[in-house]
């Protein structure tokens, strides 16, 4: 159960922090992860050089007031390692395992509202190194036979990198260039960007006849290790070459078996074999194995081109290409076109008529048509001529022309299409010519011109087709420029004249051609009609949701309006106030025909009437809700993120106090602000202390400012901040507050390190050591540590405390070091005292020294203070005078003793100003580990029994 202790406090003189905080946003980029930029400091904005496949960190520190959003984009490609998505709306961008394509310039956009947003920019270079590949070619003026007797010989080494990769040739062991060898040349050719090195071997001699290798480095950058391709060079070295089983083109017959031989006929090393298939991927049940290919059962869907290939990396890839054919017919067609000369429409007597008949085939230019009037076959005379490939029609039709038409030759005619010899059904069309044939005419039946539907529900156009032969109807839509149907199709073929729709959308509404297909009836110009299509949908209405806020007693307008919706109208708006039915506004005045909002009036402000109201708008075919959310609220707190140094720590015991400031948002909006009531939690933690600050007018911009004492190190909190009106209860803002220890501090008396914040207040390791010190605490602790050695707990005693340490067991060895270094402080006085604990326990301990790095003058180390040896299961406390001559540095040594049962611990240092207390050891400052027998000493409460804060006010 929550505990809550309310508090009245006195308001605390404070002078004017001034008036509008509010600040345009600023960004920096800061990159972390695993970069292997060569620099000392870890913030730029210049280049982030990573390696292909560690993860990419970046984070956008910001100010400003309100506190910015930010926004991460990249140019030409996504900020996400999501490639879908375009941005992130992130602080930190995290990419995992990047890829050379994310490499870039990277934006990051942070706004508030208040100026010109901030946009900071930072180039991310991937860094790789992919395994060369080497190739082996000859002048092709010299070609005399055998590939390698001739002169000139040219290795190309060829390689993908970044940073270009550099490139050494080897004979063997012996690495070769210009200078030592006159009969062979490196270069680089043109248009290769650094990616490709040739090494030509002139006038080949005996002793070129060797092992090469071609090593590319990008000089371990990032670590990227050195890669080398090899080939050795013989008499017999030869490009490959291939010779077919089959014809370059097979035609075989649907359900066969297909069986292609790709043989090796030259090539030293031996070749690699691949099939591939165009378009798309080998059929389905497809075998390749070695030089064979096989295809069980083929069908039509597996003709294309097979390609077989052979590689050795020596000359150009052999390549043979099988066109394989699988017969089939399929969409018979036919066309009837009256008298071309006389541009005539309809069939009459004694003018010319073709007849046209056509399938779709493979091969094509194998199908044989034959013709029949009346069951029987057609015999060629001078006014009835058979033709084949016609100009003017699809290639391979045949046509059968009429001459001067006769009555007679009135009848049914029947095309056949064929593959003599193949077991591929013939594929027939039939065409009645009588004085019955007319060409077709086209429209829309009664009632069927506007088809009105609702959104979701099905839909039926309709075109009906007179004339004899009738067609096929083609669809096509008229409003939208290249729209496509429903289907995805620009035009799709219906037999009936009905186009049917599933699920209609408002972008289906639009005007739908239909129109007569010159195919499967008269080759003559498209009849055509126009069908409308109207979806209906419920109204899209603005606000979907907002937020009302204004002083008791004063009025209110809601409004609702109506974005879109089919029809666009209102036909009904109903008002409820916490669900009940509230009384008709007035009406709208009788000039508007088709109203597009409905408004609600409130004449004060009250808290009977402040909650939620609902205008639901109907436009007969569904509705939508506007909502509004009306009271006098006060707006939440906006909480200030750039305070400098808001953590204050005390080196006297493991508290610290934070500097909470905030403005208030809108403060105008709604009655003055009379008070905050604050709420503190530790996190993980239920129980809170509550306080009620009183202010008097709070302005817009106006930084307020309370001071938490009494916080825990390291544990952070929540604080949750409302504000108190007459009306009651505002918007309450929530925060989390994080112990962090500052780098550097202006004033070295107030700078304790607790490493209890990641950074380690600056320290860093040493990179000229053996092996690092370790931050830890109890709850981070390996299990399976060596038992009676080191601490259990840090110097306050509570598990979440850090230390710093070192772990000497293996690897570790007898003289080992681990140099724990500090920043660089600025010598501002003449003597210095280093304060800090230490922890020694264990049989096997070494030595704990301090040294002095003085850079004056280059960097010199100087010893300080040492000891050695078990010193028991105790925090103990030393102080260390040093006298530095200019900008120095304190590092912490820890060596290693005889065994692993020697781990050694620091923790709480201190740097200050003058001379050390002459008494080097406190007993009040020693701390005896749980098992020792020794007490110690109570440890603070988590709040003092005062709690102080500053409120800044601006009148």
């Amino acid at each position: 159960m929550e505990v809550t202790c309310l508090l009245l406090l006195a308001l605390l003189p404070f002078h004017c922090r001034g008036q509008g905080v509010y600040a345009p946003a600023q960004a920096q980029i800061v990159h972390a992860g695993q970069a292997c930029v060569v620099k000392e400091d870890n913030i730029s904005e210049r280049v982030y050089t990573i390696r292909e496949g560690d993860t990419l960190v970046l984070q956008c520190l910001v100010t400003g007031h309100p506190r910015p959003q930010v926004r991460w984009t990249k140019t030409a490609g996504s900020a996400s390692d999501k490639f879908q998505e375009t941005s992130v709306f992130n602080e930190t961008l995290r990419i995992e395992r990047i890829a050379r394509t994310q490499g870039g310039r990277y934006y990051c956009k942070a706004e508030n509202g208040v100026g010109v947003p901030a946009i900071k920019s930072i180039r991310v270079d991937v860094q790789y190194l992919d395994e060369p590949v080497l190739t082996v070619h000859q002048t092709v003026s010299d070609v005399r036979g055998n590939f390698y007797q001739e002169k000139t010989v040219f290795l190309r080494c060829t390689v993908s990198s970044n940073p270009p990769a550099r490139f050494i040739w080897k004979r063997g062991s012996d690495t070769l260039s210009h200078s030592q060898d006159n009969g062979v040349d490196i270069y680089e050719p043109l248009y290769t960007q650094g990616e490709t090195k040739v090494l030509k071997l002139k006038n080949l001699r005996p002793q070129d006849y060797a092992s090469y290798s071609c090593q590319v480095s990008v000089r371990n950058v990032c670590g990227i290790p050195d890669k080398a391709v090899s080939f050795r060079l013989t008499n017999t070295t030869a490009p490959p070459a291939l010779k077919l089983s089959v014809n370059e083109t097979l035609v075989v017959n649907p359900g066969e078996n297909v069986t292609v031989q790709c043989l090796l006929t030259g090539g030293d090393p031996l070749p690699q074999l691949q099939w591939s298939h165009g378009p798309g991927p080998l059929p389905l049940g497809a075998l390749a194995q070695g030089g064979t290919l096989s295809i069980p059962s083929v069908q039509a869907r597996d003709s294309g081109y097979y390609n077989c290939t052979a590689t050795n990396n020596v000359g150009n890839p052999a390549k043979k290409t099988v066109n394989l054919l699988v017969r089939s017919m399929k969409n018979a067609t036919f066309q009837i076109t009256p008298d071309v000369i006389k541009e005539s429409e309809n069939i009459q007597l004694g003018q010319d008529l073709k007849l046209s008949c056509h399938v779709d085939a493979v091969p094509q230019e194998k199908v044989t048509y034959q013709w029949f009037k009346n069951g029987k076959p057609a015999r060629m005379s001078k006014r009835l001529l058979v033709t084949r490939n016609d100009p003017e029609l699809p290639a391979v039709t045949s046509s059968l022309e009429l001459i001067d038409l006769h009555f007679s030759d009135y009848g049914t005619y029947l095309c056949v299409a064929s593959f003599p010899g193949a077991p591929v059904p013939d594929l027939s069309v039939e065409v009645n010519i009588s004085s019955e044939t007319v060409p077709p005419t086209i429209s829309v039946p009664k009632g069927r011109a506007v088809v009105t539907v609702r959104e979701g529900s099905p839909a039926e156009l309709q075109c009906e087709v007179r004339g004899k032969p009738r067609p096929p109807v083609l669809w096509s839509r008229v409003d939208k420029e290249a729209a496509l149907l429903p289907s995805g199709l620009p035009l799709e073929e219906t037999p009936d004249g009905k186009l049917r729709l599933e699920r209609v959308s408002r972008d289906m509404s639009g005007t739908y051609r239909c129109q007569t297909a010159r195919y499967n009836g008269f080759n003559v110009r498209p009849r055509e009609a126009q069908v409308q299509l109207n979806v209906q949908f419920p109204p899209e209405v603005e606000p979907g949701s907002q937020d009302v806020r204004q002083a008791l007693g004063r009025p209110v307008l809601l409004r609702c309006s109506l974005l879109r919706g089919s029809p666009q109208r209102i036909a009904s708006a109903v008002w409820r106030f916490k669900g009940q039915l509230l009384p008709p506004p007035p009406a709208v005045p009788v000039a508007a025909e088709a109203p597009d909002h409905s408004e609600l009036r409130l004449d004060a402000v009250t808290r009977e009437s402040s909650g939620s109201y609902e205008c639901s708008v109907s436009n007969d075919v569904g509705s939508a809700a506007c909502l509004f959310q009306v009271s006098a609220k006060a707006y939440s707190p906006e909480f200030y993120f750039d305070t400098p140094n808001p953590t204050r720590s005390h080196k006297l015991s493991k508290n610290y106090s934070y500097v909470l400031q905030w403005t208030q948002r809108e403060p105008d909006a709604v009655d003055p602000v009379l008070n905050y009531r604050l709420s503190v939690r530790q996190l993980n933690q239920h129980n809170a202390l509550v306080k009620a600050i009183p202010v008097r007018r709070v302005e817009k911009g106006q930084l307020l400012e309370y001071i938490l004492t009494d916080l825990r190190v390291p544990h952070s909190y929540e604080v949750r901040l409302t504000p108190y009106t007459t009306f009651g209860a505002g918007d309450m803002a929530s925060r989390i507050i994080h112990y962090t220890e500052p780098i550097s501090s202006p004033n070295l008396s107030d700078n304790t390190c607790h490493f209890e914040d990641e950074k380690i207040c600056g320290y860093t390791q040493d990179l000229t050591d053996n092996f690092d010190w370790t931050r830890q605490n109890a709850l981070t602790q390996n299990p399976k540590r060596s038992p009676n050695t080191g601490p259990p707990t840090d110097i306050s005693g509570t598990p979440e405390g850090y230390y710093m340490f070192i772990e000497t067991s293996r690897p570790r060895e007898l003289g080992d070091r681990a140099r724990l270094v500090s920043p660089l402080y600025n010598a501002s006085a003449k003597f210095y005292c280093v304060s800090f604990f230490y922890h020694m326990y264990g049989k096997h301990i070494g030595s704990l020294n301090l040294l002095v790095r003085s850079r004056n003058k280059g960097a010199l180390d100087t010893h300080a203070w040492s000891l050695s040896g078990n010193k028991g299961n105790v925090w103990q406390q030393a102080h260390v005078p040093i006298n530095p001559s200019g900008p120095f540095q304190i590092i912490f040594e820890g060596v290693r003793g005889s065994g692993y049962l020697g781990d050694i611990a620091i923790d709480d240092v201190t740097l200050k100003k003058g001379e050390c207390p002459r008494k080097q050891m406190d007993p009040n400052k020693v701390v005896v580990m749980p098992g020792s027998g020794a007490p110690r000493q109570p440890l603070p409460q988590l709040w003092g029994p005062v709690a102080t804060f500053l409120l800044a006010l601006q009148r």
